[in-house]
């Protein structure tokens, strides 16, 4: 925690100062590959058990097709097929057939997390990692998102919207520090060591909402600052969610000398996943503002980012 501390307090590499030496030490050793996710313990799995009340259950990713806006190169598509059927009235004499899809695209696209190998400063990453070291061809050979446990943590969502006074908070606002705790303070929330913390902003009404502008959705948007991911980075925060695109806010707070800070702080400073396009209207609608987070990513080697469906549970 301590040195969660440091290295969030020294995070200038944006601005012209220069990072500290040693800003990428892990706290859990050399040979780490999860950061954050040490936190999650038997014990603080148990306490999260414990928020549940009601039994009700959230689905925090948004439906993804074809269509679904994503940062750009990014696309996918799914093909449909009936393999050896077309001719036939299936296998076997009972007619047994069956659909099969293949899968073509991006694993960036829509509900995901970033891993601890999506982000780099300089060439460099998590736990001190150089770009050779981490990023092969074929998949990643550290930091991969296999490594993974499974996050069961505390989740609390924060509705930035009362706050600014806007249903869709407008793009380019930073949630600073104050903000952060104005807001928790507002719905009688603490943020702990080892929480996911999800951001509401109104974002998704862009997408789905009664006038959709996807142009608008994916090129800005509001979204955490450098002094609040700094914060959230002192707290010990396994991951950080936000139901926009890029987490952050664009135009970047700094301009082309901040591109990126914000995912810069969690990702290779502090070993924080991203968790992005989450859908958190329901969660606000209901003001549950703490609740049991649960992810559990595709072990598929080498991955940088995957496609996800959290469940948050009341």
């Amino acid at each position: 925690m301590k040195h969660l501390v440091l290295t969030a307090a020294l995070t200038c590499a944006l601005s012209g100062a220069g990072l500290a030496e040693g800003w990428h030490a892990s706290p859990w050793g050399p040979e780490d590959e999860i950061g954050a996710a040490n936190h999650i313990t038997p014990e603080s799995v148990l306490e999260a058990a414990k928020l549940i009340k009601t039994g009700k259950t959230y689905n925090l990713g948004i439906v993804v097709d074809s269509k679904t806006p994503a940062f750009s190169p990014r696309s996918m598509s799914i093909t449909v097929l009936q393999p050896n059927q077309i001719t036939t009235q299936g296998l076997g004499t009972n007619g047994m057939t069956y659909n099969d899809d293949i899968f073509m695209g991006w694993l960036g696209i829509g509900p995901q997390i970033d891993g601890l190998g999506h982000i780099g400063i300089k060439h460099e990453y998590y736990n001190g990692l150089k770009g050779g070291e981490v990023a092969k061809a074929d998949g990643l050979a550290k930091l991969g998102l296999e490594n993974l446990p499974p996050l069961v943590t505390r989740g609390v969502v924060l509705d930035m919207t009362k706050h600014f006074g806007q249903d869709i908070i407008k793009e380019g606002t930073p949630y600073t520090k104050e903000d952060i705790i104005a807001v928790a303070d507002t719905q009688g929330v603490e943020l702990k060591k080892g929480d996911t913390v999800f951001f509401h902003s109104g974002w998704l009404d862009l997408l789905d909402g009664e006038t959709p502008d996807h142009a608008r959705y994916v090129s800005v948007e509001p979204g955490l600052g450098i002094t609040g991911a700094e914060y959230l980075a002192e707290i010990g925060v396994v991951a950080v969610g936000a139901d926009t695109w890029g987490l952050e806010a664009v135009p970047f707070e700094n301009g082309p000398d901040g591109v990126f800070a914000v995912h810069q702080i969690l990702i290779p400073q502090n070993g924080i996943y991203i968790l992005e396009n989450m859908d958190t209207r329901e969660l606000v609608a209901d003001e549950a503002w703490e609740f049991m987070f649960v992810l559990g990513v595709t072990r598929m080697k080498g991955a940088v980012q995957m496609m996800i469906n959290p469940t948050a549970i009341r």
